[in-house]
């Protein structure tokens, strides 16, 4: 259960919110790092390019599917780019950063845009509430006890050992981002730049997707198209799966301040700068979460200031390695599925009756 406010019994309140933020202002953490995203950008293309070679040089070879799995790695690092953009931490300007992360990133790494920001804003802003937070919604994961406990067929079959299994699914992930993004593009409900962004969308994979037919055998490009939708998958799947899985829920009713809200129901992930480049900056999830509109190279640095913050003011400020992030992923998952198997000797739902 979220605790509302610190254990001396002082209100954690906008106020000490706006305490951190001066602090961060004050050393320059809210500038914009244009020329770190322009290098990171010369550079998958770069990477981008060589791949296309690559494949022209290779023909119908097998090796093909190294290809593919590079291309997956650098789609996933276009869909960070896209996700900064859209947080507005690449630009000075709204309209070049919406420019960026809409065509960009749909063009890029396939992901509506448009979808992506209607379901993420949502996440931002009530992160792990009940009822706000389209990433605990009820779907094929289950991430309460009671959402288990309502699953029916196979779905309730799956729930019962989703923890072993939430790894493997990620393989899919990429698929099913493709998929919402066209489903989007299709449905009936309003869509900013419905045309001109699925336009973009529409050109990216028939120009892809004809290539590899194209010029591969029909099994061999099925089987590259497999493999690169499958690490672009797992490479997002991967990168976002620690962030809040595990962490509090915050349950309908509960009021919660803004600042409480994203440190207690996040995690950071230690690691050096290979794990920041890998996991596009999301691995200071605490500060991205507060400040969303930091640029990747200063979360680093602002990590510093909200440690120190939350110690001051008592607040837990949640930090793991990453393979023990997995862990706890893996064994949260299992509880909540555990009420599948025996809604009565799952301690989780015990412990949500007595709320």
């Amino acid at each position: 259960m979220v605790r509302t406010r610190p254990r001396d019994g002082t209100p954690t309140s906008t106020s000490t919110y706006s305490a951190l933020l001066q602090q961060v202002k004050a050393a320059g953490l809210l500038r914009r790092r244009t020329g770190y995203y322009w290098t990171v950008f010369a550079v998958l293309v770069v990477v981008l390019v060589g791949a296309g070679g690559a494949f022209a040089l290779l023909g119908a070879s097998w090796f093909q599917l190294v290809v593919a799995g590079v291309l997956g790695v650098v789609f996933t690092q276009f869909a960070f780019l896209s996700h900064e953009a859209a947080h507005r931490q690449v630009f000075a300007s709204h309209v070049w950063n919406d420019r960026a992360a809409r065509y960009g990133g749909t063009f890029f790494a396939g992901v509506s845009y448009a979808w992506w920001m209607h379901k993420h804003t949502r996440h931002h802003g009530n992160p792990n509430t009940v009822g706000k937070d389209p990433d605990i919604s009820f779907d094929a994961i289950s991430f309460r006890p009671e959402d288990a406990v309502a699953k029916r067929g196979v779905m309730r079959g799956l729930v019962r050992i989703q923890g072993y299994v939430f790894f493997p699914m990620l393989l899919l992930e990429g698929a099913n981002l493709h998929w919402q993004s066209m489903r989007t593009y299709c449905s009936r409900t309003a869509v900013k730049g419905r045309w001109s962004e699925g336009g973009v969308f529409l050109a990216r994979f028939v120009l892809y997707i004809g290539a590899l037919f194209w010029f591969l055998p029909v099994g061999m490009a099925f089987a590259f198209l497999g493999v690169q939708l499958a690490v672009f998958g797992f490479s997002m799947g991967i990168a976002f799966a620690p962030n809040h899985k595990g962490m509090p829920i915050i349950e309908p009713g509960q009021r919660v301040d803004f600042f409480s809200r994203q440190v207690l129901t996040s995690r950071n992930i230690r690691g050096g700068r290979w794990l920041e480049y890998g996991m596009g900056g999301l691995n200071y999830q605490v500060e991205h979460h507060l400040f969303p509109n930091m640029a990747r190279p200063n979360l680093r640095a602002a990590r510093v200031l909200v440690r120190r913050f939350c110690a001051e003011h008592d607040v837990p400020y949640t930090e793991t390695g990453l393979i023990r992030s997995y862990v706890i992923v893996v064994q949260y998952l299992n509880r909540v599925g555990s009420a599948a198997r025996d809604p009565f000797a799952c301690p989780m739902v015990e412990q949500y009756r007595t709320r």
